[in-house]
């Protein structure tokens, strides 16, 4: 984040946009905001998929997978 600027004066410079400007404001941070998680969740399958091919995953039914993580 910019350094000197708070929370509250992005808002207040928000505030002093017209309306078009403020909703256009809105749909790119709402847009940058599904992609920012699509690329999380693509992060988490591509570690996922580095795991499974390394012999790190188990497989099994949800209460045997509880057990072996309670020992």
């Amino acid at each position: 984040m910019m350094k000197g600027v708070t929370f509250d004066k992005v808002i207040e410079i928000i505030e002093s946009l017209p309306e078009e400007q403020r909703a256009s404001l809105v749909e790119i941070i709402r847009n940058r905001l599904i992609e920012a998680r699509r690329d999380r969740r693509a992060q988490g399958i591509k570690k996922a998929k580095k795991e499974y091919a390394r012999g790190e995953v188990r497989r099994g039914k949800v209460d045997e997978l509880m057990r072996e993580l309670s020992k």
